[in-house]
């Protein structure tokens, strides 16, 4: 039988349930076992596709199109689990689900309840994972236990192990040991609180992963395992990590967490291989470059907002063995202090998605710089729209060029909505969503990279170049070297006679992995490298190693 592993969380928000039942997952998966990965998010929005970045940071889109947490990113990059849509359920979702049951009639004119109909329907989507194929399905719940609205998912998980057997399921709690400075102690009591809340809800926990900046003590530990009723080597101390979350795995394992839930669910493996592992980490410690890599966008001053293209950039420091100094820039400041004094001395600049007009002009502005100076750029999705809108306001001398998202009477719609968008009304998974083919020029930088001219790629947008100005951008130069299959969409642009501008509709950095850099990244990095060498005067065996850490 399937074998299930819950993640809660306790104490405070943002304590790495994600990043912890990632970890967990590649573990497991490097003693040979299959795993699935599954998020279950307490808000009543059915999906966060329709939520502001600063309430929910990115909205991670996977190839079937679905709408998700940003923790299904970090699933994707420390596992081989495939996710589908069953991999994230909200509180909207399964409400949901119910009362279109109830409409219907199948619950035969009982009382909708929340115990037994809503946490029946919670417990249902944790069965689609578990087939005969899968080993361990392991389903993070969302939010801080003692949340309202976490409670369903805590009493169905408490069921779920009646109705598979207590053998089968594992409960492992995440919390916080805080440092007290005036006291010069960690302290203990908010761990003991919040298994003391789980355990009223019935649920005892069996392995505790403690997050902490301090090393705890055998004395702590021994504290935390008498009051919260575990054995000792249960508790897992989880350091913070200054240098990489991909320091996370290796702690997890050092500290024995994967061989316990193997013994705890009583799963026979081989000790995990994880010499791929830390040759990355080797990689990234040590690297033979550096270069300055600027991100100018709307969200830019929230860290998880373009969660997955900073990830993307790490992975391809690795893969360059370069050290990556990042900085976060608001595209508004770029408007008002202008591109000079916040973008001159970088090696590369990345202007990312978005959706709305604040802060449109400065990442337009940011193109122009990139594009006039001879500094890699690389656009995407959005980025790519407003590096169209630059060409063809600078070089076409379309002066009054724009997107028909932001200025509705324009006379040069260089961008405007694509034909199935125009009769949607609602906002919520109605974009060009998911995995779409897309053909490559040959000899393009793109193709260059991907080795190949047919690539899949991931998409979120309703908006595209416009056709009708297609010839005239190229007359001018910007060439268009990836299409969707039959040639109507835009999918890629580039500027040949620049070192790297190459910017795409798509969204990359959802399939780049710490073990697989996304082509398109590794060469962008790659072309910061050339360019860092090229302004310093150095030769291309030249190796920087004097390296600031990356700042994110």
């Amino acid at each position: 039988m399937t074998k299930h592993l819950f993640v809660t969380g306790g104490v405070v928000s943002s304590l790495g349930k994600g990043l912890t039942s990632a970890s967990v997952g590649m573990l497991l998966e490097q003693r040979g076992l299959t795993v699935r990965m599954q998020k279950l998010d307490p808000y009543i929005n059915v999906d966060p596709g329709t939520m502001s970045p600063y309430q929910h940071g990115e909205v991670y889109v996977l190839d079937d199109g679905s709408e998700t947490d940003l923790d299904l990113g970090h699933y994707e990059r420390f596992t081989n689990s495939p996710l589908t849509r069953d991999s994230n359920y909200t509180t909207g979702q399964i409400y949901q689900s119910v009362i279109n049951k109830e409409r219907r009639g199948e619950f035969l004119g009982k009382t909708v309840q929340v115990i037994p109909h809503i946490t029946n329907e919670i417990k249902s989507v944790i069965h689609k994972l578990a087939d005969e194929s899968v080993d361990v399905v392991i389903t993070e719940i969302g939010g801080t236990v003692g949340d309202i609205e976490s409670l369903p998912y805590l009493e169905a998980i408490r069921q779920f192990s009646n109705d598979v057997g207590k053998g089968n399921c594992l409960y492992l709690h995440l919390t916080l040991v805080p440092y007290l400075k005036a006291a010069r102690e960690l302290k203990t009591k908010p761990t003991q609180h919040s298994v003391g809340q789980l355990r009223e809800i019935g649920i005892q926990p069996d392995i505790l992963v403690c997050r902490t900046e301090q090393p705890m003590s055998r004395e702590e530990c021994e504290k935390i395992s008498l009051f919260c009723n575990l054995e000792l080597e249960a508790v897992i101390e989880e350091r913070d990590k200054d240098f990489s979350i991909y320091e996370v795995p290796l702690s997890l394992y050092e500290h024995r967490l994967d061989a316990l839930v193997c013994q705890k669910l009583g799963l026979q493996t081989q000790e995990p291989d994880l010499d791929m592992w830390r040759d990355l980490l080797q990689r990234l410690r040590n690297p033979k470059h550096e270069v300055s890599i600027a991100v100018v966008g709307k969200y830019a001053d929230h860290r998880d907002a373009y969660k997955s293209i900073y990830e993307a950039l790490d992975h391809a420091g690795m893969a360059n063995t370069t050290q990556i100094r990042l900085a976060r820039i608001r595209s508004e400041d770029v408007e008002s202090k202008g591109p000079e004094r916040l973008l001159a001395g970088f090696d590369g600049i990345l202007v990312p998605g978005g959706f709305g007009e604040r802060g449109i002009e400065g990442k337009v502005a940011t193109v122009r710089y990139a594009r006039e100076k001879g500094i890699p750029f690389f656009g995407i999705c959005l980025g790519m729209q407003c590096a169209v809108v630059e060409f063809a306001r600078n070089v076409c001398d379309l002066k009054d060029a724009h997107s028909t998202e932001f200025d509705k009477e324009t006379n040069n719609p260089v961008i405007c909505m694509l034909d199935e968008q125009q009769s949607i009304t609602d906002k919520g998974g109605t974009m060009r969503l998911g995995a779409q083919p897309a053909k490559l020029a040959e000899g393009s930088h793109a193709a260059e990279c991907y080795a190949t001219t047919e690539v899949s790629e991931r998409h979120r947008h309703r908006f595209e170049v416009n056709n009708v100005y297609r010839q005239q951008l190229e007359a001018h130069g910007l060439q268009i070297t990836g299409t969707s299959p039959d040639g109507s969409l835009v999918e890629i642009i580039e500027l040949p006679d620049h070192r790297w501008f190459v910017a795409v509709q798509y969204h990359p950095e959802f399939k780049s992995k710490p073990t697989s850099a996304h082509p398109l990244f590794k060469g962008f990095v790659d072309a910061a490298i050339g360019h860092h060498k090229a302004k310093h005067g150095k030769s291309a065996a030249d190796a920087d190693s004097s390296c600031s850490p990356i700042t994110h």
